[in-house]
């Protein structure tokens, strides 16, 4: 079942008088419990699109169906709540809270839940670090872990909500090749789970990990837009 489906995805930037068309026309359709790496240039639009299928921005034209609900109808709010509730995002930077807990980052995206569901969310954040490794550093703060701790701990925070989809936008940017293949190893047990995946990256290596390539160029889909 598709999980997102983009269709005739345009955005125009204007800059000054001038107006720069970054998407020309995606067609991109991502099925419940797949890995997909889209892959691109500098400059491709690869960006511009990982902002709109995380609902960070919204096309010029064009329609956007998440988990059954056309994204490009909502109002701000509305696309504000259903992103937090479908999406976890994973970033090159790790934008922790230095001077929270581990524990405490990984449950920032929980703060607007019912006070009656607390104990349930806090239980599910140990949970999940205990999936990445890092249970016995839930009191720690982000400067006393390591880069890759850090990213295991973004990580966790992005499944915190139980997202329908996992957002990494080049998540191994900042790591050593041993410590990027070690996240790449958990994003791809995080997939085996039934998480749908999907990553940007300009790395072939990391987009190795992937079941699908998607590849994009000048604004276009030009290899993999269907599984």
């Amino acid at each position: 079942m598709p999980l997102c489906v983009l269709e005739d995805i345009r955005k125009t930037y204007r800059l000054g008088e001038q107006e720069v068309e970054v998407l020309k026309g995606i067609d991109l359709l991502v099925e419940e419990g797949e890995f997909v790496a889209i892959m691109g240039p500098s400059g491709s639009g690869k960006t511009t699109l990982m902002n709109i299928i995380g609902c960070l921005d919204v096309p010029s034209s064009g329609r956007y169906v998440l988990a059954g609900r056309d994204v490009t109808l909502m109002s701000d709010d509305d696309l504000s709540t259903y992103r937090n509730e479908h999406i976890g995002f994973v970033f090159q930077s790790f934008f922790l809270l230095p001077y929270a807990t581990v524990l405490e980052n990984v449950l920032l995206p929980t703060l607007y839940v019912e006070r009656s569901k607390w104990a349930d969310t806090r239980k599910r954040a140990m949970e999940i670090l205990g999936l990445v490794g890092l249970r016995d550093r839930a009191r720690f703060k982000p400067g006393q872990l390591s880069g890759g701790q850090q990213q295991r701990v973004a990580l966790a925070r992005a499944l915190v909500n139980d997202p329908d989809l996992v957002l990494a936008d080049e998540p191994t940017g900042q790591l050593d090749s041993v410590t990027a293949a070690e996240i790449m190893a958990l994003l791809s047990e995080m997939n085996g789970r039934g998480k749908t995946v999907a990553l940007i990256t300009h790395d072939q290596s990391i987009a190795a990990h992937a079941s699908r390539i998607v590849n994009i160029q000048d604004g276009l889909i030009v290899r993999g837009a269907g599984p």
